[in-house]
């Protein structure tokens, strides 16, 4: 089989590659190794995290229009499908499961219907051609070049062998750069590396990873028992105290987690039907699902939690630079562990209403997630590989704290103060905050301040294969920025950016690392993107002629 663009990895970045690439014209042929389009939004199941701008306040464009467009449209089937209140059904921000970490919380299966109506006129056409179940096995590569990737496809067993012009890499972990001998990072860097203020001290680990999280939705009904069976390694898990540094506050199953400030900070769950007092900020709100008050007929929507917590987050074995067997060990220990995350909130957890301990009505929801068990398809990833990348996004280019003290002139315009560093090269724009989980290597979580930043046509382009793009999450950041540029609409603006290029390089004949080099080809690549509703630049950087 023969596609101009191979898209490697059907997650959000894929996705929105797929899109962009055929309504411009050009054919393409996206694998995915789940059954599931959409990845984090909705195969891992994780509620979009976005930026403060998200919904266009203050006239800000924070996304691309296509990213906007799947955000409205998943409102819309929300008031086609579902008998809301009609003071739902009016809200322009309907916000389905009114979860507080996103302005849009929806149920997994939402997203993937949405996504496969997008994409369903470019499949009816023959633009778009998509490959479930198949997971990369091999790539043939001819000098700087990749001609083919094999896939194994799951439900018959058979290889699959693709060949194309151009591969993009929107894989979860990066897996075509192994495959293809393609340059690469894992694990983090010692400060000396790039010059980063939150870099190891020590030395280079490549076995410091971020944790995983296997994700999974509940609803609770009072007064009834649906408690699981006890877990294989419940007694491990129940005892457990994470020896990271700065320290843990003791058990991880527990209500007490480590703050922001690495100080105790406790969380409490209070279930529907009651509500935690004052504004408190309960587990039950922060990721749910379906907020059953919308609902003209609540007893046929109850409310459900999507549960995406740290104590669920795993951090004792990585991913990555280890064999299959390992990896494949790693990630049962982490569906373990959330199942066991149940089974003590179930069984002993301190209850909000009394000395009790455990919510025995807690009970698993499958139909949110496709899946018959209640949890997700598959593990929540936070860290890639990382391409060896023609530009490596550092903490220096987006850390405010590092750029203050790298005396820096500040933006005054700027929301905090500080902006990032303004890539010549942009292809789009993203923010959050540098948010890393804690590690396989105990350090504990790192949570601090990112100014809104520009994503650079180099961390796509890899240091010599010439045919490669990046397009989700494995672009050329390091351990640090991973934790700002792995969020749902940069990398779907990664995606859509990399399948761009893609096809402007078809159009005048060139190849990516051309644009890249020469400024007159870049500039018509970007505006090439402004054409197709992908900011550039923020508001403040272009007052301040940044």
């Amino acid at each position: 089989m023969h596609t101009p663009i191979l898209i490697v990895g059907g997650g959000v970045g894929g996705v929105a590659a797929a899109l962009a690439a055929a309504r411009v014209g050009r054919a393409c042929v996206v694998t995915e190794p789940t059954d599931w389009i959409g990845g984090q939004l909705t195969a891992q199941a994780v509620p979009p995290d976005e930026n403060q701008w998200i919904e266009g306040d203050d006239g800000v464009q924070s996304a691309t229009a296509s990213y906007l467009e799947f955000r409205q449209r998943v409102r819309q089937w929300y008031r086609d499908h579902r008998p809301l209140m009609p003071e739902a059904m009016a809200a322009p921000r309907l916000n389905p499961g009114n979860g507080w970490v996103s302005h849009l919380c929806f149920e997994p299966r939402v997203g993937h219907a949405v996504l496969m109506d997008m994409l369903a006129p470019h499949l009816d056409a023959g633009r778009v051609r998509l490959l479930l179940r198949h997971e990369p096995v091999a790539a043939d590569v001819h000098g700087d070049r990749i001609r083919s990737v094999t896939f194994h496809d799951q439900r018959t067993g058979d290889p699959t062998t693709i060949t194309a012009d151009y591969v993009l890499d929107a894989t979860e972990l990066g897996d075509l750069y192994p495959l293809a001998d393609v340059e690469h990072a894992i694990g983090a860097e010692h400060r000396s590396v790039h010059g980063e203020l939150h870099g190891r001290t020590d030395r280079t680990d490549p076995l410091d990873q971020q944790a995983i999280s296997w994700c999974f939705a509940v609803e609770h009904r009072p007064g009834e028992d649906h408690t699981i069976d006890e877990p294989a390694c419940y007694t491990f898990w129940e005892s457990f105290v994470p020896d990271l540094t700065p320290p843990w506050p003791g058990r991880l199953l527990s209500w007490t987690i480590c703050g922001a400030d690495d100080r105790p900070r406790d969380l409490g769950l209070t279930p529907w039907p009651d509500e935690p007092a004052g504004d408190a900020w309960g587990l039950w709100r922060y990721r749910r699902i379906v907020d059953r008050s919308l609902y003209v007929e609540p007893n046929d929507h109850p409310d459900v939690c999507l549960v995406n917590w740290v104590q669920m987050d795993y951090f004792l074995k990585p991913l990555l630079g280890v064999s299959a067997a390992e990896q494949a060990a790693a990630l049962a220990e982490a569906k373990e562990q959330s199942r066991c995350l149940l089974y003590w909130m179930q069984t002993q957890a301190p209850r909000h209403d009394s000395d009790q301990t455990g919510y025995p009505g807690l009970k698993l929801r499958g139909d949110e997630l496709g899946t018959p068990d209640g949890f997700a398809k598959a593990a929540y990833i936070r860290e890639a590989r990382r391409l060896a990348a023609r530009r490596v996004v550092t903490e220096g280019h987006v850390g405010e704290q590092q750029r203050r003290e790298e005396g820096l002139s500040p933006t005054p315009d700027a929301p905090s103060g500080m902006a990032a560093e303004p890539f010549a090269d942009s292809v789009g724009v993203g923010h959050y905050r540098l948010d890393l989980h804690p590690s396989t290597a105990g350090r504990n979580s790192i949570y601090v301040p990112a100014a809104p930043f520009r994503i650079p046509l180099g961390a796509l382009l890899p240091v010599r294969v010439r045919n490669l793009l990046a397009a989700g999450k494995a672009m050329g950041v390091t351990h640090i920025t991973n934790g700002c540029y792995r969020l749902h609409p940069v990398e779907w603006n990664v995606g859509e950016a990399a399948a761009l290029l893609a096809a402007h390089c078809f159009a005048g004949d060139f190849e990516p690392v051309v644009v890249y080099e020469n400024q007159e080809r870049l500039r018509d690549f970007q505006h090439f993107l402004r054409q197709q509703g992908i900011p550039l630049s923020w508001p403040w950087e272009r007052q301040a002629g940044l």
